[in-house]
């Protein structure tokens, strides 16, 4: 159940819009008043560069340009904020409360999350008792349903969207080859081949296979994974963020695997990727972390490990192998366990 409503919470963020019937885009956009005297910013959602900008007045900001192609665009303010995603077409679209209407890519996709919406209702209503047998079929339904609504989108942003967003990270490395291969529109994406790369990334870096070094300023120091890994010790490394509500979960479980083991010599160490340094911070004393925390990693550990979902916890072991990776809650504390018995 919890793929289905990652499926839909991102789907409902982005109605959109379209409809080339010139190459000129205007765009009037409403925000909160928090946003006022703000710069608003429209990114390409696929690749992160600025196509627009305008102030935010009076909860108001309005853009203008030409464009060649629809491109799907995250609406930003200052400060990396965002504020919904959209389709940007030579069209007319008003954007207000994180969605946006106007075009015929926008009716596709507003079409799309009524739909959704139904599906999720289902699931929403059925009583907390309720086993697979009774959410599964909705779920068959929901997914067959966005399967089929990419197909007949598959060449434009709106299937493009709907796909990375309901199917991309749940394939392994051939399934997502498989999937290019059939439509390759995909191939011209870049989150699409960085998917691909951190696939085969992750492959390279599975159970089995020798650790991986990477270096990150961290405050006043230089990490370097290679000083603790491969040094004839045990290392959990738990790569996480302030803002991922799993992870928060996890540290209690590593907190008692710490405990137990770190006097026997296991070493543990949080490395903080995708957070703002002052954000994990503040969760790391709220927390009450014992173990060493690596801020402001970012992407550098995530890209070379092909990390897509965090957390990701691995275990190197004394020789620098993985012995461990992507293991939680129980399942986490036995085999690190077993490890340390099989030592002994």
């Amino acid at each position: 159940m919890k793929k289905f409503f990652y499926l839909f919470g991102l789907a409902a963020v982005m109605t959109s819009c379209g409809g080339a019937k010139n190459d000129t885009y205007v765009v009037n956009a409403t925000f909160d008043a928090v946003d006022n005297d703000l710069m608003a910013y429209i990114v390409n959602y696929d690749t992160g560069d600025k196509i627009d900008s305008a102030v935010v007045e009076n909860g108001k900001a309005t853009f203008t340009g030409k464009i060649e192609s629809p491109v799907l665009a995250r609406m930003l303010v200052t400060g990396g904020l965002r504020r919904g995603s959209f389709v940007l077409e030579a069209d007319s679209i008003t954007f207000a409360g994180g969605q946006a209407t106007g075009g015929e890519l926008n009716k596709v996709l507003n079409d799309y999350n009524e739909a959704i919406n139904v599906f999720r209702t289902q699931i929403s209503e059925l009583p907390d008792s309720a086993g697979e047998e009774q959410w599964k079929p909705i779920m068959d339904k929901a997914n067959a349903y966005s399967a089929k609504v990419f197909a007949e989108n598959k060449d434009n942003v709106a299937g493009y969207f709907i796909f990375l967003n309901n199917f991309a990270y749940e394939l392994d490395l051939k399934q997502l080859k498989d999937s290019v291969a059939k439509y390759p529109s995909l191939a011209n994406y870049k989150r699409i081949t960085d998917l691909q790369q951190a696939l085969e990334n992750k492959a390279a870096t599975s159970e089995g296979a020798m650790f991986k070094d990477f270096e990150v300023n961290s405050g006043d120091s230089v990490f370097r994974l290679s000083d603790y890994v491969g040094k004839g010790d045990y290392v959990l490394v738990d790569f996480w963020a302030s803002w991922c509500g799993p992870c928060m979960r996890e540290i209690e479980v590593i907190r008692g695997i710490y405990e137990e083991l770190s006097p026997k010599g296991l070493n543990v160490i949080g490395v903080a990727v995708w957070d703002e340094p002052e954000n994990t911070k503040t969760a790391v004393e709220s927390k009450n972390i014992p173990w060493q925390i690596v801020y402001d990693a970012q992407k550098i550990p995530t890209d070379i490990y092909g990390i897509s979902g965090i957390p990701c916890i691995i275990l190197f072991g004394p020789d620098g192998k993985i012995l461990l990776r992507d293991k939680y809650d129980e399942e986490l504390v036995s085999g690190v366990k077993a490890f340390f018995e099989d030592a002994k």
